[in-house]
């Protein structure tokens, strides 16, 4: 297991592809960012380019894959990626899938390629000792249907964490950003019984830049927390600067 799981960490997501945004987030303090492949225009290429201001600053870099693509899985790793996030993992197979596309044979079935992450050549039987053990997996559990097969989902060997998405978990419940509404309460508290006893590390989105939210979901026991994203935390920085004069502009 990724020695990121050790402990509680706190990271965020990356939507915009310039690289000072990678670099100013990388300098702040972040265990981790991840770059967000399901809901941005972000290329391959802007991830890599990401991925190496983030690698070379010494955070964790990861990647929120658009799907779990076996191919798209292969390339962020190449690019230097040190693990992936999983959407929409609903059963054991989708599971399986990702771990397989992310670990060399024999563990997995991922293609050996000499990129960013093998140095080019250079590193080549490092890196493969390497994401044996320390390559990151984590499964987004975000639908009622992987709630219901949670347990041979986190039974998956090389599955290293779970992350709930809150908004798609309610959306697939009928009840969308509903989240005090009892049909959601007790889909978290499923996921949080199950992966107990399993022992499973669990992650979690604070989407808006709350600390009191944040601090609420590390004494939840979550370990792997994505404390809001680019976006959110620039509208709000900038919201919060004009409300705080506009009494003054009348």
């Amino acid at each position: 297991m990724s020695q990121l799981l050790e402990r509680v960490t706190i990271g965020s997501w990356i939507t915009l592809a310039h690289p000072s945004i990678a670099e100013i987030m990388a300098s702040a303090g972040f265990d981790w960012l991840a770059i967000d492949l399901e809901h941005s225009v972000i290329t391959i290429r802007e991830a890599e380019e990401l991925i190496r201001v983030i690698d070379l600053k010494g955070i964790t870099p990861l990647v929120r894959l658009s799907s779990n693509n076996q191919e798209q899985i292969k390339r962020v790793m190449d690019a230097g990626s040190h693990g992936v996030i999983v959407p929409m993992v609903k059963t054991f197979d989708d599971a399986v899938g990702a771990v397989r596309a992310v670990k060399y044979p024999p563990f997995g079935e991922r293609s050996f390629g000499l990129a960013r992450a093998q140095k080019y050549g250079v590193g080549f039987k490092d890196y493969v000792n390497w994401q044996e053990s320390n390559s990151l997996v984590v499964v987004q559990i975000e639908h009622i249907e992987a709630v219901d097969n949670l347990e041979s989902i986190l039974s998956v060997p090389g599955v290293d964490a779970y992350f709930v998405g809150p908004y798609d978990l309610s959306g697939s419940l009928g009840i969308p950003g509903q989240f005090e509404h009892p049909l959601f309460i007790d889909a978290m508290a499923q996921i949080r019984r199950v992966a107990t006893t399993i022992d499973m590390p669990g992650g979690l989105h604070v989407v808006e830049p709350s600390t009191d939210q944040l601090k609420k979901s590390i004494e939840d026991g979550y370990v792997f927390i994505a404390y809001s994203l680019d976006i959110r935390m620039l509208d709000a920085a900038c919201r919060h600067g004009l409300a705080s004069v506009s009494e003054l502009k009348k």
